[in-house]
């Protein structure tokens, strides 16, 4: 059996059309005659435009609002509000007609199939039984921030779309479109806030996690794998719909602070690269993806065929919307905006503050219609269908706006194959889901995507592969996850090597709701950080990971490192897996490391690669040496049970990082001759990093 159930006793239930030759149907309206839009003979646009005709004004209006839901205890509907939702789940489905939901925390795989269903049975009791669509932000890598995305639980887990890139494989971002894909349905999750196809140009900005990294054609590449494997050539009822963001590209912050936040509202092209932006999303325009999310960012200095754009926030922006990507890329699929444009939304004793930047000084209802002016179909993260309704009634907005919002929202629920059956199964999805196949296959992509910086040198051998069953001390590892690659040690100076893993630095803060989980603020480690690890260094040989969200400045750390690695969402056995060989590390810069903050603070913000005299270029990487090699003239030490085990010592500089970088030559290294032949230096301005399978 499938993931999607077949039809069975639910409201709305399939049924024998006397006046059709007998043909079933799901009864929606309960009328006992297939109308047109209950009619899966006819074409999604067809019952779309139908459906259209029939609804009522609250029907309408809440096919136009998309906000958060969050499941009960055990798959049941929650009916209160929840930590985030405002909401019992019957109100906003039964009262205001909503059926547009982004899930946050989900249990077990049966658990969520379970609510699933329950909350279609709910939909089918509205006048028209429209189904629901469930959403969900990414789910299947390791940062957990509920503005953005979820760490994995019992789905299979990858690493984060930037480690995708790193791998530099279109084949495994449509392999992990295609299992993600498969999970989602399994559990009823019919549409996807993501990808996020923003370019990675601000060295500072906290969500670059998130894309596919600083190279505009690259960006362009993945994100038609992406969608592919998400959504197919055309929606279907296996497909999963997916919203591309964030319109027109949300890297280039001023300062590198988010448009979350009123201290970040700004969004600058000081190289005039708006177009080099602008590009992914013409690719994915081109994929047909199915949404397109415009960022908060609010444009300054921009003009576009003449003409200055409006400095309000692009959601609000009627020339980035309309002009630009409706008219001129001839986008007609839906626009949702992103989440709390109208509303502040409060939870417990914080508050973030409605992203209304630019027209800060509008009521609520005004700022909806000048959403609505600017040509958004749907409001991201609210809940207020009443303004939608009373700006109708009050005649301020024609009911034909909302015709033509609904009409592209439902087109999607039709393709998708929600009005023939929504329900999914349980037994299957705990079957799909997180299935031992699937985490492998994660989890080798992980080690794949650990990005070897610096190696030791060539007159005493390599750090990587480690090699043998050393004593390993570690910081920033669970010793469990050494079980199988050597003993964890307490004491340093006991140890064959260490095991460091950081974090990328940033300014905590917490003032605003979700504030926390954004890491923003320099890049410069702490000094004494720095001075206990060189410290450390003189006792034994130090091999550091460095969990890249942003680019960290590395400078400190690459005098005293035995071996010097990045990572962009992996586990620790993942890690390990790529430090003993096991799996060889295969990942290349998506970004370039900057070699200070003042290198930093003088880039310009859109332009990628734009720090001066970088640590490590875009698309640097190492490959190693394959383990059964790599002990010749390394330092030999017992261990702690006598044997005989094999290290490298690193030298400063070793990599001579000062060396000129041959922009001319792909990072990538099996593809460089090609890359050579195909692209001549005089008209290759980046490091192409082409496919690798």
């Amino acid at each position: 059996m499938t993931a999607q159930a077949q039809n069975h006793a639910r409201p709305g239930t399939s049924v024998a059309d006397g006046n059709a030759d007998g043909k079933e149907f799901r009864d929606l309206n309960g009328n006992g005659i297939m109308d047109p839009f209950e009619n899966p003979g006819l074409s999604p646009r067809e019952r779309a435009a139908d459906l259209v005709t029939r609804l009522s004004l609250e029907e309408k209006a809440g096919l136009m609002f998309h906000t958060v839901i969050e499941t009960g205890p055990d798959g049941t509907l929650l009916e209160q509000p929840g930590n985030i939702s405002k909401s019992p789940t019957s109100t906003v489905i039964l009262t205001k007609f909503m059926n547009h939901f982004n899930v946050h925390a989900l249990g077990t795989a049966r658990e969520a199939a379970r609510w699933s269903n329950a909350l279609q049975e709910l939909a089918a009791q509205t006048p028209h039984g429209i189904p629901v669509t469930i959403s969900t932000d990414p789910r299947h890598a390791f940062i957990e921030n509920s503005g953005v995305s979820f760490t994995a639980a019992h789905f299979s887990q990858w690493p984060e779309p930037i480690g995708l890139a790193a791998v530099g494989s279109a084949e495994l971002i449509r392999r992990f479109a295609g299992i993600a894909r498969q999970e989602y349905t399994a559990v009823g999750i019919r549409a996807a806030l993501h990808p996020t196809v923003d370019l990675a140009t601000e060295p500072r900005w906290c969500r670059q996690a998130g894309t596919f990294g600083q190279d505009s054609e690259l960006s362009s590449k993945y994100v038609v794998e992406y969608l592919q494997g998400f959504q197919g050539d055309e929606l279907g009822s296996d497909s999963v719909a997916c919203t591309t963001k964030h319109f027109p590209g949300g890297g280039p912050q001023r300062d590198g602070e988010d448009a979350h936040f009123p201290y970040g509202r700004e969004q600058v092209y000081p190289g005039g690269r708006f177009a080099e932006h602008l590009a992914p999303f013409r690719a994915a325009i081109s994929e047909k993806t199915s949404a397109i999310m415009p960022y908060y960012g609010m444009p300054v200095g921009v003009e576009l065929d003449g003409e200055p754009v409006e400095e309000v926030g692009f959601g609000y922006n009627r020339q980035i919307i309309t002009n630009l990507l409706r008219d001129k890329l001839d986008y007609d699929g839906v626009v949702l905006s992103d989440w709390e444009l109208v509303n502040d939304n409060i939870v417990g004793d914080q508050v973030l503050p409605a992203r209304a930047w630019g027209v800060e000084q509008l009521t609520a209802p005004e700022r909806m219609l000048k959403i609505l002016n600017a040509g958004v179909d749907q409001f991201g993260g609210e809940e207020c269908t009443d303004l939608l309704i009373g700006l109708v009634r009050d005649g301020l907005v024609s009911e034909s706006r909302l015709d033509e919002s609904a009409r592209r929202l439902l087109l999607v629920k039709f393709q998708l194959g929600l009005f023939d059956n929504p329900f999914v199964d349980e037994d299957a999805a705990a079957t799909i889901v997180g299935n031992a196949e699937f985490r492998r296959e994660g989890h080798r992509a992980q080690s794949r995507s650990v990005t070897v910086l610096t190696n030791g040198t060539s007159d005493v051998g390599t750090s990587l592969p480690l090699s043998g069953s050393p004593a390993v001390y570690v910081e920033g590892v669970d010793p469990l996850s050494l079980d199988g690659f050597g003993t964890v040690v307490q004491d340093p100076e006991q140890a064959d090597v260490a095991v460091i893993r950081l974090h990328s630095p940033w300014d905590h803060r917490n003032d605003l709701f979700l504030e926390e989980h954004f890491h923003a603020g320099s890049l410069d480690f702490p000094p004494g950080l720095i001075s206990r690890l060189r410290t450390l260094a003189e006792k034994v040989p130090l091999v550091i990971d460095v969990r890249l969200d942003r680019p960290a400045i590395l400078t400190p750390l690459t005098g005293f490192t035995s071996a010097l690695v990045g990572t962009f969402g992996v586990s620790d056995t993942a890690l390990l897996d790529a430090l003993f060989g096991r799996t060889g590390p295969e990942g290349r810069l998506p970004f370039e490391i900057p070699r200070s903050m003042d290198a930093v603070r003088a880039s310009r913000s859109d332009v990628p690669g734009d720090t001066a005299d970088p640590l490590f270029p875009f698309g640097h990487g190492l490959s190693l040496p394959e383990p059964a090699t790599a002990t010749s003239n390394n330092r030999r030490r017992p261990d702690r049970l006598g044997r005989s085990l094999t290290f490298g010592l690193q030298k400063p500089n070793a990599l001579s990082l000062d060396a000129p970088y041959d922009r001319t030559l792909s990072h990538f290294p099996e593809e460089s001759e090609r890359a050579l032949a195909e692209n001549p230096p005089k008209v290759r301005e980046r490091p192409g990093g082409r496919e690798r399978t």
